[in-house]
Formats: structure tokens, sequence, C-alpha cells
């Protein structure tokens, strides 16, 4: 995101970056060259970011955002495609922490999607606190598309947001979903232009990390505890039924077909 660059570089580990301006600070997803997909030590230096933040008391709130043109275009089924995946391991293991780490936080998150969020990546995002994007940005549960389910606790975070029936739409479905159209079904908070986008992050960024903190902390735990109380049981959940979808044969046709460009031909198998 533009503007990051203008920060201190606070920690910098091999695929994402943590930056310090003041009490704020930035974690710049840093695989531009495949749009900020997930591969195993994105998940592990995502997680060790994440817990260097907490662990700093000066600071205070906290932005994650996609360097180049996206925000986390999901799973990285390059990576999938040449290895023997156990799914539900890096779920439990590697993804989850990450997860119930933002929701935990006690500081204030805001994911600053600056372009497509896709996949895992649409659950980083709304795993935070506030979500706001820039117009060109998209929004979108592709996991249908390779023959998977919703997975990083998206199963719960988009219907508490939009309802059963968007839910569904988003799940079933697969489509992307403008930013524009995310606002308007409550997906999300804010939609700025391009332009704007990088100075109005700033602005709430600063806001918030001059705000008041325990109160952030205090509402944070009292939201989690009306929706998100279940988070771990449906974290798990999900994974056992991940588990399940891939080993079926419409995940590795899903898999197969991405690698070879081309349209999936599911067998419902």
């Amino acid at each position: 995101m533009a503007g990051v660059s203008d920060d201190e570089l606070y920690r910098q580990y091999e695929t994402v970056n943590l930056y310090r301006q003041g009490a704020g600070a930035t974690l710049e997803l840093n695989r531009p060259e495949r749009l900020n997909a997930w591969s195993n030590q994105f998940a592990l230096d995502l997680r060790a970011a994440i817990g260097d933040a907490e662990a700093d008391p000066a600071i205070r709130a906290l932005v994650v955002t996609g360097a180049g043109r996206a925000f986390s275009s999901g799973a990285d089924l390059k990576e999938a495609a040449g290895e023997t995946l156990d799914v539900y391991r890096r779920l439990t293991e590697r993804y989850h922490p990450i997860i119930t780490g933002l929701r935990r936080l006690p500081k204030p998150v805001v994911a600053a999607v600056n372009g497509p969020a896709a996949g895992i990546g649409l659950s980083l995002a709304l795993a935070c606190d506030l979500v706001v994007a820039a117009e060109s940005a998209f929004f979108q549960l592709a996991f249908v598309n390779i023959g998977l389910v919703p997975d990083g606790g998206s199963s719960l975070f988009v219907p508490s947001r939009v309802g059963f029936a968007r839910a569904a739409e988003l799940a079933m479905l697969g489509e992307r979903l403008d930013a524009r159209t995310a606002l308007d079904w409550g997906l999300i908070n804010r939609v700025w232009p391009d332009e704007e986008f990088p100075a109005q992050t700033r602005a709430l960024l600063d806001r918030l990390a001059n705000g008041a903190t325990q109160s952030y902390a205090g509402t944070k735990r009292q939201l989690n505890r009306w929706l998100y109380e279940q988070m771990d049981a449906q974290l798990e959940f999900e994974a056992g039924i991940q588990r399940e979808m891939s080993a079926s044969g419409d995940f590795a046709e899903g898999i197969a077909a991405f690698a070879e460009k081309r349209p999936p031909r599911f067998s419902g198998a």
C-alpha cells in the first residue's frame, strides 16, 4: 500500500514486513509476485508478526494490508499442487492461530484491502475489527471453485456480517463481490477511491492508535463473546469438513484445472 515506505521498518520477515509510525503499525503482506498467496513460510511469518505486534505495548493499533496489487489471493495453489497436502493439519496448526490471534489481539486491527481478497485472504480480512477497501478491490469466497469449502473462519465471519442468504450466495457461487456492493451488504466498513485510499487508511490508523486502547480491547472482548464465543469449535468443524473435501475427486480436479489453466470438470465425487 502506498505510504508504507514512509514508515520505519520495525520487523522484516521473509514474506511479510512490519512497519511503525508512532503508535500505529502496518503489517504488510509481502509476496506481491504471487498476489500475497499463503505459502507455508507466509503463514509462519504472519503468525510471528502478529505476535510481535501484540507483545510491544508501544504498538496501539494495527493495519493489515498487501504489497503490490492484491491484499491476498488465498492459498498458494501452485505450492499445493506440488506437495502432499494435509489440509487439516495446515489449518489447525498454522492458519487458526493467525485468525484467533487477530480476533483476540487486545488492540484494534484494520484490514486495508487494496486489491483482491479471496479464499483464506478474505478470511484474514474478516478476522480484523474493521475492513476498509479501495474502490477497485473485490472479495471472493473462491473455495468452491476448486471443490473446497470456506475455512479460516469464513463460515462464521461472513454470515455474522451479511446474513444467511448472502453468505450462501458467496460460498456456493464463488463469485467476485466488488467493494461497493460489499459495503452495501455490510461485509465491510468503508470504501474509498483508490487515489484516496492510502491517506484515508493512514488517518484511520492514527485515530485508533491515539484512541482509548483499553476501551477498544474491552469492546473486542464483548463482540467476541456475543458473536464468536464458539469460534474455536467452528474453526475445528471447518477443518474437519475441509479434510473431507481435500480427499475428494472434485478437489483433485480443481487443482489440476488450476495448474492447466482450464475450467474444472467436476463430477460430484
